[in-house]
Parts: C-alpha cells; structure tokens; sequence
C-alpha cells in the first residue's frame, strides 16, 4: 500500500480550487454542445469558425453546368425597369430553350399578380360599351386577345420547356398568387415531431403560370443568428404541406423530374413527445444530405464560381449558343436597387440567386456539409476525454508540459476536425473543443500572474475597488508611503444622480433596470478613473468620487472639472445604444467642491469603506440637487473656480442651502477659456450684469436683460427662472437687508 501510494498524486488546497474551476469550465462547454443549454456566443463563434473552413476550403473552380442569367444593371438600361412585361420573359423563355437549347430554367423570382402592362384591360372595356357593335373593332380586340395577353404569352413559352418557378414563402400571414402542390403532407411523418421552418403566408404564382409550370420552389433563406445566410431549408412547412426549395426542385427536374424519397432516422422519445431527424432526401442516385431542421449548407464557391450571364444577352440573343446549350439556367438578379443581396461566408453583398446555383452544383457533385446526428456523440466525447482529465492535472503540470500537451492537443483537434470536413463533408464543432483547451489552459498559466509581490496584493486589496488600476500599479513601486489611515487634506469631491430616476425605474422590467443601471455605471466610472478619480460609492443611480486621495494630485480640482464635462458628453454617447435597447434617455446633474476633507478607511466592525468626510462634501452633494432647480447639467462652487482659471464659469447664484449660515456662490462651468466663442463670452457676460442688477434690486433693467436672454436661448430654464423671481419681487418686494441670496430650505 506504502507503494503504491507513492505513485497517487497528492493536491493542494490551491490544485482542488484551480481543477473545481476547470471542470465548472468543461460543464459549462458540455452543457452547450449537449444542448442543455445554449449559449450565444458560443453559437456565434461556432458560425465563425465555420466560416474559416468554408473559406479555407473554398473550390477554385468555375462550375460550368449551372449558368445564372443575371437581372443586371445592364438588362435593366437595356429592358427597362423591372418588374418587366411578361411579353419580355416570355421571349427570354423562348429563347433560352429553342436557341440556347437549356436544360431546365428556374426562376428565382414569384409572380403572384396578373401582367396589366399591355393595356389590354383598356382594350377589353371600349370593345364592351364605345365599340361594343363596330365589327372592325372587335375583330382588332379578338387578334389583340392573342397578342397582348402577357401572361397567356409567358405561360405558353413555360409550358413547352422544364421550368421551375419561385415562391416566396414567408413569416408574415399575407397570401399572394397560388402555391403549386405540395412534396408531402404531415400526415406522412405520422405523429413524429420533426424540425423545420415554418411560413404564415406566401406570395406564389397566378395559376395560369403555376399550372405551366413544370415545378415550383420556395426561395426562403435560413438566416442564422448574425444575419448570415449559410443554409436553406430543403423543406418548409405551410398549413399541413411541405414545400420543397427552388435548388431542390431544380435538380430534381434537370434530372427527369425525379421522385423525392426521405431518409429518417429512427424517432426517439424527447421530453415525452417521440422525436426524429431527417437525415437527408434522395432524388434519383443523388443523396442530400439535411441538418436538423431539414436544411442544406450551402456549399458556396470561391468568386467567379459560377458564370453570370446578363439577361438583356439571351432576351436579343447576341450570346453564342454553345455558351448555354445544356445548362442548368437559374434566372436572379445581381442589380442593388431590386434587393437580393445577401450577407454570406464568402461576400457581404452576394445576389442570392448564387446560393440556389450553388446548392444545386452540392447536390449534383454530393459535396454538401452536414452536421449528422452523429456529430453531437462525437463532440460531447471529445468535451469529457479533453476536458475532465486537463481540468483535473494541469494545475499539477509545469509550465512547459501544460504548453507541449496543450499545443498538441490544439494540433490533433484542428486536424482530426479538418480532415472531417474534407473526406466525410462532416461540420463537427471546432470552437467550444478549442475554446475549452485555451480557456483551461490559461485559467492555470495567469493564475500566478495575479498574486506577485505581497506589497502588490496588498496594495490592490486595499485600493483596487476604489482606484483605476493605473494609480494602483503606481502606488505599488512605494507601497509603504500609502495606508488608508485617516488624515485630512485639500480635495475635490463629485456627486451625480440620474434625474427623475422613479419614474425610469417603474418603466422598466427589473432585468432591464439592471442592465441599465450596470451600463451607465460602467461608462460614468470609466470617465472618473481616465481623470485619476477615486470612486468611493454608488448609492442607488447616484455616483460619489473625490480626487487628491490616495494619491496626492495637485490639479485634482481641474481633473474633478473634466471629468464632470466628461461626463455629460459621455451620457449623450449612450442615446443610441439606449435606444436600440429600448431604454429612456438619461439626464443626470452633478456637483463639485473643493476644500478640506477628511479622508481614510471609516466604518463599523463589521463593514468598512475607503471614503471622504466634511462640510466640503455636504455642499457638493448639495449643489448636484440644486441642478434640477436651475435646469444645468453641472454646478460648483467659487473654490473650483479659483483653482481652475483657465476655465469659463458662470456665475448662477448665491444661495443658502440647509443646514449653511452663509451664502455661497454657485457657478456652472461654460469651457475652457481657448474653447468658448465671441458669442458665448457675450451671452455669460449678458447674464453677469442681469444677476447684478437683478441683486440690486433694478427690476426693469434686470428683466429687460433676462428677457433678451430668454428670447435668445428659449430653452434655457435659468432665465426663465430669474423672470419669475422678478415677478415674484415685484409683487413681494424683498426686505431692506436682502443680500440677493436665494434660501433652499430642503437638500
């Protein structure tokens, strides 16, 4: 026993913490691919590391058997705007097959109304009433019948020839045209659930098209979470029909309109309802090859793929016939202005008519991904064999080992999955196998990165909640010249507060008031700590920071200044971001003052905070309520002015606020002196000699002043308060001793 424990490698406290934080790690990995639960991100790097395969791999080659006839720019000079009259299509039609001699055409496009661009209405209503009984008339009406029915003309060229037609089926309820009969009900799944895309409406065919049709095929992509398309459903649910994709049905009628037979997995009971996955759909020899929700990936081809062809070319003919004899036709548009753009792998504007050619070249070459039922074995396997073991022995390993056995791993995954993907088209995930390596891999290489020096850890334990981390890592090169003993000292304190935060707060879910609140905080304490600002609590919406401590800081008035301007513009940077996530727009007020200030670790036994005491504080939280009354995003007092002359203020007002003998004067930063236009100096300059008068008690000249002053600046609350005070005073005149302060009796 003695020696076999020899061979037991013993743990530390440290080595169980470090492995319990690995396997919480691999949990969380497994949880995604065992699809427990699924994580955002992880999907959206599993999509980009898709991307990089697809990329990496991405076929050279033109395709020479799929031809895509382009609704270009120079069609649409050429033809006209589109939609185009049918009598156009029918002659591009006409021409594809008795020229060109193609092998099938299909539309990717729907055509659920009537052609009414031949004036043949206006024709059929004179002949009913004005020349209801003139023979030479209504002979011209019966040739015109012939001649001007658009649809009739596109319809006959589309019966002669395999022609597979586009229906657009969608998410909104709205009904358009006829759909074509569908490829099989639900009825034939039994009472298996399957996944797959489902429409509420669809914009098909009018039925003189749809019954000349020799197929039709929807044309919906499957957007993944990014907005990118790199699938299409194969089939897509309507009612109780599923209809097939224009690639699909393309294919199956260039192949002599081959029956469509379903390859099922055997259904397994899921969460009480029996489950089943289609695996793929057999047209004829070819077998493609379906995720999940019954879609295909999109095999794309690198750029110049596949030959577009400009539609104007075939509709005159000018285009040599071999160029197009026995191809495989798809009719899309590249041209902006008709918006078949598409976010793809390969391109970020690629005509969507590319990713029908491109399917239909997968399935004819059987070079189509899939990710088969077996993919969720396989990647589940590698989490737990990957995973567990490196959870639990990397923190015993050195550093090199880690390095060496990690690196090899890394090698072997990429490998193993890339030779998957390239010998059985399988799309085995890549990134949450490789982001677990990395992740475990750090986890137990940094972890000493962060206990270094006790000096350090003391120092961040003291200060790093409180102080940006550059002050920290100064103030750790002399850690004895710092404490958090109580002293006092000349500093500047800032207090904020979100305006009408109630009524915010009701308006807003709890969740939402969190990420709100956690964003604002967030962007509001970035600009505090960039100015060397120490935060020293958030009560509620409300942000209290000082500067001069625990460092010294000799402009720690002008660094308070900047960050409150900061501030204000900063907020305003969030409009957008709030917007889109539905939140409100936020107002906040903000008082500064500087002076003596008790500073140091206060607190009870049983809690304790870094913070800042004194009269000097009182007053700036304050002045941040006073904002409301004066409608200005910022109030100090006159001892920021002294300390920062470079800066233009105006003066607001002298007040008396609770619990102060004396008056104080309170001023609203304008901006630095080199900043301010002739014009904003004037209108200060204005308002100074309007307060003056106003405390002289010279009413007419004082709402003569203000009343410019409003009229220049209608939104400026201050001027219209000052006119109501004058009001007030005219009516109540003030007693003989008034100093012009304005008494505040609540906080």
């Amino acid at each position: 026993m003695a020696l076999n424990a020899r061979w037991i490698p013993k743990f530390t406290l440290n080595d169980i913490v470090r492995a319990a934080i690995g396997l919480a790690l691999v949990l969380f990995f497994l949880a995604h691919e065992a699809e427990w639960k699924e994580f955002r991100v992880l999907q959206q790097l599993e999509l980009w590391a898709y991307d990089t395969r697809l990329r990496l791999f991405l076929p050279k080659k033109r395709d020479t058997r799929v031809v895509i006839i382009d609704i270009d720019e120079k069609s649409l000079k050429a033809e006209g705007r589109f939609p185009w009259p049918r009598e156009i299509l029918a002659r591009m039609v006409k021409q594809l097959f008795e020229r060109y001699q193609v092998r099938v055409v299909g539309f990717d496009v729907a055509f659920p109304e009537p052609d009414n661009s031949s004036g043949l209405q206006i024709f059929e209503a004179l002949g009913a009433k004005e020349f209801k009984d003139d023979a030479q008339y209504q002979a011209f009406l019966a040739g015109a019948r012939t001649s001007l029915n658009y649809d009739q003309l596109f319809a006959d060229e589309i019966a002669k020839g395999p022609v597979v037609l586009g229906v657009s089926l969608r998410g909104k309820e709205d009904l358009a045209g006829t759909l074509p009969p569908p490829v099989f009900d639900r009825k034939a799944l039994g009472g298996v659930f399957y996944r797959h895309y489902d429409a509420s409406g669809y914009s098909g065919n009018i039925e003189l098209l749809q019954k000349a049709a020799t197929a039709s095929g929807h044309i919906y992509p499957a957007l993944d979470i990014d907005g990118v398309t790199r699938r299409v459903p194969m089939f897509m649910r309507y009612q109780e029909g599923f209809y097939e994709a224009l690639s699909l049905a393309v294919t199956r009628t260039a192949l002599g309109n081959a029956p469509v037979r379903l390859v099922i997995d055997e259904p397994r009971k899921v969460s009480g309802q029996l489950e089943g996955w289609m695996r793929s759909v057999k047209i004829g020899e070819l077998e493609i090859p379906l995720d999940r929700a019954m879609t295909a990936m999109v095999p794309y081809l690198d750029t110049g793929g596949f030959r577009y062809v400009s539609a104007t070319d075939v509709i005159r003919g000018t285009l040599p016939v071999e160029d197009l004899k026995d191809k495989i036709v798809i009719v899309g548009t590249s041209a902006a202005g008709l918006v078949d753009l598409r976010a793809t792998p390969v391109q970020e504007d690629l005509p969507g008519v590319e990713a029908h050619a491109a399917l239909v070249a997968g399935m004819l070459d059987g070079s189509i991904k899939n990710r088969p039922p077996e993919v969720l074995g396989i990647v589940v396997l590698v989490i737990c064999l990957v995973g567990i073991p490196l959870a639990i022995f990397l923190p015993r390993l050195s550093a090199l080992w880690s390095t060496a056995i990690v690196a090899a791993l890394f090698a072997l995954l990429v490998a193993t999955n890339l030779y998957l993907w390239q010998a059985k088209n399988w799309v085995v995930p890549l990134a949450s196998p490789l982001l677990m390596l990395v992740t475990l891999y750090f986890l137990n290489m940094v972890y000493g990165f962060f206990s270094e020096a006790r000096s350090r850890r003391l120092i961040t334990g003291l200060f790093g909640t409180y102080v940006p981390k550059e002050l920290v890592d100064e103030m750790s090169k002399n850690p004895g010249e710092y404490s958090m003993k109580g002293e006092s000292r000349e500093m500047t304190v800032l207090f904020s507060d979100v305006r009408d935060f109630t009524s915010i707060s009701e308006g807003l879910t709890p969740e939402g008031l969190k990420d709100l609140m956690n964003t604002y905080l967030t962007a509001m304490t970035e600009h505090v700590q960039r100015q060397r600002g120490t935060i020293d609590k958030y009560i509620g919406d409300a942000i209290m920071a000082f500067w001069g401590a625990p460092l010294p800081d000799a402009d720690h008035a002008k660094h308070a200044l900047q960050t409150a301007i900061a501030m204000q513009k900063g907020l305003r940077d969030l409009d957008v971001p709030f917007a889109k996530r539905g939140w409100p727009e936020l107002h906040i007020g903000v008082g500064l003052n500087c002076g003596m200030m008790s500073v140091g670790d206060m607190g009870s036994k049983f809690r304790r905070s870094y913070t800042v005491m004194g009269d000097a504080v009182n007053l700036a939280s304050r002045l941040e309520g006073l904002t409301k009354e004066y409608g200005v995003g910022i109030l100090v007092t006159e001892n920021i002015v002294k300390k920062v002359p470079e800066y233009l203020f105006r003066e607001v007002d002298k007040v008396r606020v609770k619990g102060k003998l004396h008056g104080v004067a309170i001023f609203e930063p304008v901006g630095p002196q080199a900043e301010v236009g002739e014009e904003t100096v004037k209108e200060v300059d204005r308002f100074h000699r309007a307060l003056e008068a106003y405390r002289a008690q010279r009413w007419d000249e004082a709402e003569n002043l203000m009343k410019n002053l409003a009229y220049a600046s209608p939104k400026t609350k201050l001027y219209k308060l000052y006119l109501e005070r004058i009001a007030h005073f005219r009516r109540s005149p003030p007693p003989a001793d008034w100093d012009g302060v304005f008494v505040f009796t609540t906080k």
